[in-house]
């Protein structure tokens, strides 16, 4: 009988983990004056993400307590999202130019953007 209450424990933990990665397709969207202008679609699997332009590279997504996009439309550019964004449908996200004259150029935003959900 115990072995049955762990193994239904067991069960319910893993139905209830939230996941820590970003997934599905979303909408690129980044401000200009005030306004949101729609750039792209890019598509999110595992650790990497996908541009719908296929003259576009694959970028590689690192997850940690900032979640960093590489390789975006111009390999000096990185975008950051904060980890408690990734559930919500619209996604704020901040850009950094990795050859920034700052000591860390993860302290310095270059642009920001959205990522909205397609559902």
């Amino acid at each position: 009988m115990k072995y049955f209450a762990l193994l239904l424990t067991l069960f319910f933990i893993n139905f209830n983990q939230k996941t820590d990665k970003l997934t599905g397709r979303y909408n690129y969207l980044i401000e200009d004056d005030n306004a949101y202008i729609l750039k792209d679609k890019i598509t999110f699997k595992d650790s990497v993400f996908i541009f719908d332009n296929k003259f576009m590279p694959k970028g590689k997504i690192s997850y940690g307590n900032v979640i960093l996009l590489d390789n975006f439309i111009n390999t000096d550019l990185i975008i950051s999202i904060s980890k408690d964004q990734i559930e919500k449908d619209t996604i704020p996200f901040f850009m950094h130019d990795k050859k920034s004259s700052s000591a860390n150029y993860l302290d310095e935003v270059v642009g920001k953007g959205k990522l909205v959900r397609i559902k």
